[in-house]
């Protein structure tokens, strides 16, 4: 177990770091947000718990950067001078739900699966960690953006991509793990709720609601994208 830690702990801020470096001397005219909102994506799914945690740790920080320099990119010379509890507030309040689900998964979720599980539920781990299928594709969309890419095909199917890979496997997922129970014990599907502990639905709830959100916003900018791709012909004519 400590061997997996150490090697996440190893693993994803050396990624990050090298990442880093690698971005900055390839694109030379990106700017510090720039490099640093493409090298906190990483598409690898975490093949154990505990290699994910210093993922989930370091990762809160990488955001956290990617904040910092993006607000500073904008102008906010005078609140981003330099890092303070000012700028660490700002962020937790713009990314709340995004922490608040990292966090969520180390104090609460990873100690259920390593410690009090008692080996059982392999199957819906492995289900849980489908969920990071969309990933990948979520990054490649922010890359293309910042590539100047927003408007061409390849965007376009990414973006179909995410929608259908995020519905699928962030969504869908739930009551597919909630039919395959009902299937292995003969129980109907609206009944499975009723034959599961409260903490398992809960858990599950707190999971699946985040997931809505933000499939609702990544519906909400592929409409604004539409919508704008619709009107450009327009204004050329």
């Amino acid at each position: 177990m400590l061997s997996a830690l150490v090697c996440g702990a190893l693993v994803f801020p050396g990624l990050f770091c090298s990442s880093r470096k690698v971005l900055k001397s390839t694109f030379t005219q990106w700017s510090d947000a720039d490099v640093v909102c493409v090298s906190e994506s990483h598409w690898l799914v975490n093949a154990f718990v505990l290699f994910g945690v210093p993922y989930m740790v370091f990762d809160i920080y990488a955001m956290y950067l990617s904040h910092y320099h993006t607000q500073k990119l904008k102008g906010h010379s005078s609140s981003y001078s330099g890092h303070s509890l000012q700028t660490v507030k700002a962020f937790l309040i713009k990314d709340s739900m995004l922490v608040l689900h990292h966090m969520a998964l180390l104090l609460i979720f990873m100690p259920i699966t390593l410690f009090f599980r008692r080996g059982l539920g392999d199957f819906f781990i492995g289900c849980l960690f489908t969920t990071e299928f969309s990933t990948p594709f979520v990054s490649i969309g922010k890359i293309l953006i910042q590539l100047g890419l927003d408007n061409t095909r390849l965007h376009r199917i990414n973006g179909i991509i995410v929608l259908l890979s995020f519905f699928t496997c962030r969504i869908l997922l739930f009551p597919f793990m909630y039919w395959m129970y009902g299937r292995q014990f003969g129980i109907p599907l609206h009944r499975v709720v009723f034959h599961l502990p409260l903490q398992c639905n809960v858990g599950n709830l707190v999971l699946l609601a985040p997931q809505i959100y933000w499939f609702i916003l990544l519906l909400r900018k592929a409409n604004r994208l539409y919508l704008r791709q619709r009107k450009g012909p327009a204004r050329k004519d």
